[in-house]
Formats: structure tokens, C-alpha cells, sequence
């Protein structure tokens, strides 16, 4: 059984189409009761909030804020940096690893996905899918209403506009907006 895991985990991790029935082997890893609670718990209850946090991701910095309710598929594969603030409904796919940088800010109801489905319905048999992981850099703020697909790295210090839908990377220091979401121009100001 253990080599048939690990030739799946292969494939999730070169970004190749994997089923939903070969990839349960990973359901202990999701913590959904976990996140259930974080989002039933008080706002005031700081220390419980940050203890279940801890539980339910992967890693978490310090000084982070995650206001309720948020989601994920996991929340294992979830790994924020120090200083982070994120709105209401953040929902977080995260069937593969996302990562986020110190110091970001994520406006309300964005989605941050690393799982896509095939185009072909005949390739959608049994939940096909493929996943590739997201990365925010340090010090990006990410508008209201925001979807940033798999694969997706966003560069130091990015501002994305709200509604945009982000399907390639973005380079640092750029404004970028729009369905689908490009660049519009570099942050050159000083503060």
C-alpha cells in the first residue's frame, strides 16, 4: 500500500492528475473539527484562537491575526509568516502546500487555491484534479474578493486589486488587477 502512497504523492507533487479515491490515504492530515472550533471560538479568546491555530496549520508566525470565519481543505499544508492579517472568509485549498510571507495582508472572502480540475469532462471521473503549490512574498496585501489559482507565486510587496483573478505570477513591487489580473504598474513611491 505504501508504494502505491508514495507513487500518488509523486504525482501531486509534479502537479499530474490524481483522483479523490487515490488520494484519501491523506484525510487524517485534513483537521476540519479543528477549524470548526477556531471558527466557533470567541474573537476575545486570544490565547484558545492562536493555540488552535497552531494545531490546525502547518506552521504559524508571530503577531498573526485570522478573523472567523476562515476554511481549508487541510490547513495542514497552510504555512503563514510573522505579522500576517487575514479578513473574513479566507478559504484556503490546500491540497498542496501554500505558503505566506511575513507581514501580508488578505482583504475579505479571497480564495487562495493550489488544486485545479481538468477542462475535459471525461477527465473529471472520481474528482480528478492536479495541484501546485501558491506562494505570497513578504509584505503582499491582496484585495477583497480575490482568487489566486494554482501554481501562482506573487513577488515581494504586490498589491492585488480587489475581484482580480490571478492565473500567473506576479513580479515584486507591481500593482496587478483585473479578471484575468495583470500587472498595471510598478510601486516605485517611498513612503
Amino acid at each position: 500500500m505504501r508504494e502505491r502512497e508514495n507513487e500518488v504523492l509523486d504525482r501531486i507533487r509534479r502537479g499530474q492528475l490524481y483522483t479523490e479515491s487515490e488520494a484519501n490515504f491523506q484525510d487524517p492530515l485534513r483537521r476540519a473539527d479543528l477549524i470548526f472550533e477556531y471558527n466557533s471560538t470567541r474573537p476575545g479568546d486570544a490565547p484558545r484562537r492562536r493555540k488552535l491555530l497552531e494545531r490546525i496549520l502547518g506552521s504559524v508566525g508571530a503577531r498573526t491575526v485570522l478573523l472567523s470565519p476562515f476554511h481549508a481543505g487541510f490547513g495542514s499544508n497552510v504555512h503563514i509568516g510573522d505579522d500576517f492579517f487575514g479578513n473574513v472568509n479566507l478559504t484556503l485549498v490546500d491540497d498542496m502546500e501554500i505558503r505566506i510571507g511575513n507581514g501580508v495582508m488578505i482583504a475579505p472572502s479571497v480564495t487562495l487555491t493550489t488544486t485545479g480540475h481538468p477542462i475535459h469532462p471525461g477527465l473529471r471521473e472520481d474528482f480528478r484534479r492536479f495541484s501546485k503549490p501558491v506562494v505570497l512574498e513578504d509584505k503582499v496585501w491582496i484585495g477583497s474578493n480575490v482568487v489566486v489559482l494554482p501554481g501562482v507565486r506573487i513577488g515581494y510587496g504586490s498589491v492585488i486589486g480587489a475581484g482580480s483573478v490571478v492565473s500567473r505570477d506576479v513580479p515584486p513591487m507591481t500593482v496587478a488587477m483585473g479578471v484575468p489580473c495583470r500587472v498595471v504598474r510598478e510601486i516605485t513611491d517611498v513612503p
